[in-house]
């Protein structure tokens, strides 16, 4: 994405819009139940297949989403790469960083739906987006952006990062912390941004410049 801005700011726009439009589905009083009776049918049948193993491996997949996880592994990968000075690089990091952790809150606040009855974690604040999806999909997929060299080992890696992310969301439904609507569109919400944000800083500096490198 780094060396195809155009590519990148399509995908990006489209994750976003994508994020947009099943927020509308959601939340329209047309489409909403019908969205609500696929996230209870989901619902139901997490609870049905609740068993020891599998809601210890998506407690440990919820704590590697949390904020003790993601903060950590971007503070280290910023210094990185502010050693390396890979500014750019940083600069877009930073961007997508700060501007998925100013989305959740207001969101959250602006639709306020009501989470799962019976989660197996402690939850707080609103159901919709899911945060920890957002948080994961920035760090997961930036940290891929901003690290990785380009070429085919990097496209690996976000097919990697693509696959945490969904894994995640989907421990979160398992555990009742989120309906599946949720996570669907913090996936979206996430990775647009973390792919949005070093499209659009290459695009300007190859309007600028266009021998520059990605640095």
């Amino acid at each position: 994405m780094l060396v195809d801005s155009r590519r990148g700011l399509v995908v990006s726009g489209s994750l976003l819009l994508g994020g947009l439009a099943l927020t509308l589905v959601v939340f329209h009083p047309a489409t909403g139940p019908t969205v609500q009776a696929v996230d209870d049918a989901v619902w139901e049948a997490a609870g049905s297949a609740r068993n020891a193993p599998a809601t210890a491996v998506s407690e440990a997949l919820s704590v590697l989403g949390s904020a003790a996880v993601n903060w950590p592994l971007r503070i280290a990968a910023l210094l990185l790469l502010a050693w390396r000075r890979h500014w750019l690089r940083a600069a877009a990091f930073s961007l997508a960083v700060v501007s998925s952790e100013l989305f959740i809150g207001p969101l959250k606040a602006a639709t306020d739906r009501m989470r799962p009855p019976g989660a197996l974690i402690e939850t707080s604040a609103a159901s919709f987006p899911s945060g920890h999806a957002i948080a994961t999909a920035v760090t997961a997929v930036g940290l891929v952006l901003v690290l990785a060299a380009p070429g085919p080992s990097r496209w690996r890696w976000e097919v990697n990062a693509v696959v945490l992310t969904s894994v995640m969301a989907l421990s979160r439904v398992y555990l009742r912390a989120h309906w599946l609507s949720d996570t669907v569109a913090g996936a979206l919400i996430g990775a647009g941004l973390a792919l949005g944000w070093p499209a659009l800083l290459m695009a300007i500096r190859h309007r600028r410049d266009p021998a520059a490198s990605t640095s």
